[in-house]
C-alpha cells in the first residue's frame, strides 16, 4: 500500500483535489480578481466568462488574488448572473493559501510549506501592529497573514523594519492594503512552486494582474498581461519585467488582448 508520504508531490496534490484538472490544457491562465478579472465592461465580462465555462477543458484558469477563501466564496455566489464560475485552483491570500477552486478546500501538500514559515509569528506581530496609527484590521480570515488596511499619510514607515526582523515580508498595495506575509512567499512564488508541483510547462502559462501585489507575479519570468486599467505603481516597474505586455483593455478586455498577443488567438475564435 502506497502512503501519502511516498506519493510524488503532483500524485500527492491532485489526490487532494475535489475535482480534477484538465488533462492536457492547452493554457493555463492565472488571473488577479478585482481590477483585473472582474474588471472591463459588463457586457464583456460575461462573454468572457462565458468562454472560460465553455473552454475548461482546455484552459486551466486559477484565481491568484489577494482575497481570502471567504471572500471568494461570497463572490461566486453573489454573481449576479455574469457567470462567473469557480476555477480549477485557488491561490489566495496574496499567496499564502492554495485551494481547489471547486470546493475552496485547502490543498495541505501546497500550504503546509507556508505554514511552516508562518508558525510562531501571529501573535508578536498582532501585539506590534494592533493599535498601530494608520493601520486598522482588515476583516479577512487566513492563518498565514495579516491584513491591513493603510493611511499613507499617518503610518509610521520606520515600523516596517521591526515587523520584517520578525521574519516576514510587508507588501504595500493600491496605496491603501498592508499585508504581512512570511518571508519569501508572494503570489510569484507560490504559483511558481504549484506549476512545478503540477510539472506544467512555462510556455502554456499566462498570467493577468493590475496591482502592486502582482508584481510578484510578473517577476517569475511567465508571460503575462498588465491590464490597461494598472496602477501606477505597478506601471512603473513595467520598463524593467520581462515577457510582460501592457494591454490597452481595462480588466477581461485586457486580459483577451493579451491572449491574442501571446498566441493564444486560436482557442478564442
Amino acid at each position: 500500500m502506497t502512503t501519502a508520504s511516498q506519493l510524488h508531490p503532483r500524485q500527492h496534490l491532485l489526490q487532494q483535489l475535489s475535482a480534477p484538472l484538465p488533462d492536457h490544457p492547452e493554457l493555463v491562465l492565472v488571473t488577479d480578481l478585482d481590477g483585473t478579472l472582474l474588471g472591463g465592461p459588463l457586457a464583456e465580462r460575461r462573454a468572457f466568462y462565458g468562454w472560460l465555462e465553455r473552454q475548461r477543458h482546455r484552459v486551466l484558469h486559477v484565481f491568484c488574488t489577494g482575497r481570502d477563501l471567504g471572500s471568494i466564496d461570497r463572490l461566486l455566489v453573489q454573481d449576479e448572473g455574469l457567470g462567473l464560475r469557480a476555477p480549477h485552483l485557488v491561490i489566495g491570500d496574496v499567496g499564502c493559501t492554495v485551494a481547489c477552486g471547486a470546493s475552496l478546500e485547502l490543498l495541505p501538500a501546497a500550504v503546509d510549506p507556508i505554514q511552516q514559515r508562518w508558525e510562531g509569528k501571529h501573535g508578536p506581530l498582532r501585539a506590534l501592529l494592533d493599535g498601530a496609527k494608520g493601520l486598522s484590521p482588515q476583516p479577512i480570515s487566513s492563518e498565514r497573514r495579516l491584513a491591513y488596511y493603510y493611511d499613507p499619510e499617518t503610518f509610521d514607515h520606520g515600523l516596517i523594519a521591526q515587523i520584517e526582523q520578525h521574519g516576514v515580508d510587508c507588501l504595500i498595495s493600491d496605496n491603501q492594503y498592508l499585508d504581512v506575509l512570511p518571508a519569501g512567499v508572494n503570489k510569484g512564488s507560490t504559483l511558481l512552486a504549484l506549476l512545478d508541483v503540477l510539472a506544467i510547462e512555462a510556455d502554456r502559462v499566462v498570467t493577468a494582474g493590475d496591482s502592486l501585489n502582482d508584481l510578484a507575479m510578473f517577476e517569475t519570468g511567465l508571460s503575462g498581461v498588465m491590464v490597461g486599467n494598472a496602477e501606477p505603481d505597478l506601471l512603473a516597474a513595467l520598463p524593467r519585467l520581462q515577457g510582460i505586455y501592457l494591454a490597452q483593455g481595462h480588466g477581461c478586455v485586457g486580459i483577451v488582448e493579451g491572449l491574442r498577443h501571446f498566441g493564444f488567438a486560436h482557442l478564442l475564435d
